[in-house]
């Protein structure tokens, strides 16, 4: 067992509370933090990742959920953005199944509930982060820092950046993440419990650290990472290794690596077990997604497109001060940071770079004193404290590949815990120098009042997706995102004119969505040239946009130009074959023109790639029926209703299909199938009314 080092507490004036009152009091307080979002809406990326998304319908095989993207594309898609999570679209999933549809409390619930449950796992993470692993004789991990691990981790469950996390429901990705990836640090630290057999380590525990941080990543992306920090703590905590002392032998080659703790209790052994599985789960990874990389535009990333090296480098760096000072001053918080919200730092002149020079002199700061220090105790904070807060955050830090965005309060949902324990560590100092260490303490308590009321504030605006989009106006006036999408909100409230409005704003930094949509809104105003225009200027924004093309096709559709509403339809299907409303489009205007030969040909073409989709057999069955193909049109029909059993239309259009067939008794069951879902059909009274009077005329003919 380790031996024992400073006490961080002594110096800590807080509240001691007992491990299991700790984690009790951090639940609720961050359960009263995000409570009042419990019954929000769907808002902002909901809708792609959970309504449109047809991974979460029971048609969809489970098996599919492998090989999709998180948004429902198929991976090999080249409209995927490769972000692969089904471990996180399958509670989605499960969520839909047992509130039979889309309503969003359950899944607000969930996610309140997850981060709760990580709030208070925080409270064992933190307990060795800053007080060491160490083991009673009875095998019970012991809490040396109790006090300060219930600071670090009630500064962690207010932190208002988390609101997005739990208040978007899309966010689960990142609290599933969390929470295996603390599971998986525990696991690490059980494998270092005595055994009575006497082994210093369980290679058992070691394996389930493993499999958990593969569990962590398929939830997402990040949660990779938790094996690279579980070798930082190994080889700092469980070896006691002095980074520079290390640094020193490997450069002067010194043999005796056996001191600085490299072979002493099995690390090279752990680490390689590490390494082994991270590669192996980074492999299947790669088998399974390919090695195409995700398609981003320029203004998802606009550093990222930059020709000069030198401006891709200090923007980046610039987008990392700017995360690190949410994390210090949460007060300015926005759903989206890219499309114009920062612009490119593109000369030395800008003021701007000051904020490079103070991040990189306190992160400096900081790593000296973590390396060059004499206090082993220092040392281990500080190391654990930067490796957790940048460790987790490389894969969003456009080093490795380039990511779909400027700045994401979501993806320092973990990097915060090295924050919390720097914060701890820090206030831990001042209360040692201070002599009113009362003071201090309501200062700090201050701060989560604060943050708590941030929390709840914020929450509130990420209730519907107005609040959501107005908030952000005044935090990212230049963002053309925030302007699409309180437009988008305008309009489908009925409340084109304004929409226009923000729609002009949006389209400034070429804004291919907002073109678009700008489309969308001038054609419901009849303005149908200018609508065309948009179209083509947002296609032009984004080469392969098979909405755009859906939308321009309906456009031509009006305009009665049939053979370029085909065309663009056709293009839809092209560059996404799965487009079923493209497809449903198509075969209906060649039925309403009387192509019924071509009809059928795309409607068998569109059900080879799609089918499952229940609209494309009733719109082929419509076809198949007015050929006098009966037999068949009737299978469609039937295949369709068992899968969507409640559409009137369907029950409707099979009952005329039997009446022309000659089977009247089924017709007349289908119409009234047909009348008792939807009273108001059209056309389907008149026909039922039709083949009543026929069967009483049959009636009468056979009584005489």
């Amino acid at each position: 067992m380790a031996q024992m080092e400073p006490n961080l507490d002594h110096d800590v004036s807080w509240f001691l509370l007992p491990s299991y009152w700790a984690k009790m009091v951090v639940a609720l307080i961050s359960f009263l933090c995000f409570a009042n979002s419990y019954d929000g809406d769907f808002v902002f990326d909901d809708s792609e990742a959970i309504i449109n998304n047809k991974d979460l319908r029971a048609e969809t095989p489970l098996g599919d959920l492998w090989y999709h993207d998180f948004w429902g594309s198929k991976l090999s898609s080249n409209t995927s953005h490769k972000s692969y999570r089904p471990l996180t679209v399958l509670t989605f999933r499960i969520n839909y199944l047992f509130a039979g549809g889309f309503y969003p409390v359950g899944f607000h619930v969930i996610n309140i509930i997850l981060h709760c449950t990580i709030s208070a796992l925080m409270v064992d993470v933190f307990s060795i982060l800053l007080g060491g692993l160490q083991f009673s004789n009875k095998g019970r991990r012991l809490n040396l820092a109790p006090k300060s691990s219930l600071l670090a981790a009630l500064l962690f469950a207010v932190h208002p950046v988390h609101t997005e996390c739990v208040a978007g429901i899309v966010g689960r990705a990142d609290l599933l993440c969390a929470l295996f990836f603390l599971l998986s640090f525990l696991g690490y630290c059980k494998a270092f419990r005595e055994n009575k057999e006497g082994h210093m380590f369980s290679v058992f525990w070691v394996l389930v650290s493993v499999v958990l941080g593969a569990i962590a990543m398929l939830c997402k992306e990040q949660g990779i990472t938790i094996l690279g920090l579980n070798a930082v703590f190994d080889a700092l905590v469980i070896n006691k290794i002095n980074p520079l002392e290390l640094i020193r032998k490997l450069l002067y080659k010194d043999k005796a690596l056996e001191n600085a703790g490299l072979l002493r209790k099995g690390l090279l052994f752990r680490i390689t077990l590490l390494m082994c599985g991270g590669a192996g789960i980074l492999y299947i990874r790669w088998r399974i997604m390919g090695t195409g990389p995700p398609a981003f535009t320029e203004v998802d990333n606009p550093a990222s497109f930059a020709d000069s090296l030198f401006v891709r480098a200090i923007n980046y760096n610039y987008y990392y001060s700017l995360n690190a000072w949410l994390l210090l001053c949460p007060w300015w918080l926005c759903f989206d940071w890219s499309m114009g919200c920062i612009p490119l730092i593109k000369s030395v002149s800008d003021w701007r770079i000051i904020a490079l020079a103070a991040l990189w002199f306190c992160l400096i700061g900081l790593i000296c004193q973590a390396l060059c220090s004499e206090d082993s105790h220092k040392r281990r904070i500080l190391t654990l404290g930067l490796g957790f807060l940048i460790i987790p955050f490389l894969p969003a830090s456009n080093l490795f590949f380039r990511v779909g965005f400027v700045v994401a309060e979501r993806v320092i949902y973990l990097p915060s815990i090295g924050y919390c324990i720097l914060f701890t560590y820090g206030f831990s100092l001042l209360s040692k120098q201070a002599k009113r260490k009362k003071i201090l303490a309501v200062a700090v308590l201050g701060i989560l009042l604060i943050n708590i009321m941030r929390c709840a504030l914020r929450s509130s605006q990420w209730r519907s997706e107005e609040q959501l989009f107005r908030s952000a106006l005044s935090v990212c006036p230049l963002n053309a995102k925030v302007h699409y999408n309180v437009g988008k909100n305008l309009a489908d409230k009925g409340n084109q004119s304004a929409a226009i409005k923000y729609y002009r704003e949006a389209v400034r930094p070429d804004f291919a969505a907002a073109w678009m949509n700008l489309g969308i809104v001038q054609n419901s105003l009849r303005r149908f040239e200018e609508a065309e225009q948009s179209y083509w200027t947002a296609i032009k924004h984004r080469k392969k946009y098979p909405d755009c093309y859906y939308n321009l096709g309906r456009l031509y559709a009006d305009l009665n130009r049939h053979i370029d509403a085909l065309n663009a339809w056709r293009n839809a299907t092209v560059l996404k074959p799965e487009h079923s409303l493209a497809w449903n489009n198509m075969i209906i205007l060649l039925d309403n023109t009387g192509n019924l030969a071509q009809a059928e040909a795309v409607g068998r073409e569109a059900l080879e790639l799609i089918p499952n989709d229940h609209s494309l057999m009733f719109s082929l069955a419509n076809v198949l029926g007015k050929s006098q193909k009966y037999k068949e049109s009737e299978a469609l029909f039937l295949k369709a209703i068992k899968a969507n059993p409640n559409a009137a239309s369907y029950h409707g259009n099979l009952a005329v299909l039997y009446h022309r067939w000659g089977n009247l008794d089924l017709a007349k069951k289908h119409y009234e199938v047909s009348l008792k879902l939807d009273p108001m059909a059209p056309g389907t009274k008149e026909n039922y009314n039709l083949l009543r009077r026929k069967l009483e005329q049959l009636q009468k003919k056979g009584g005489a």
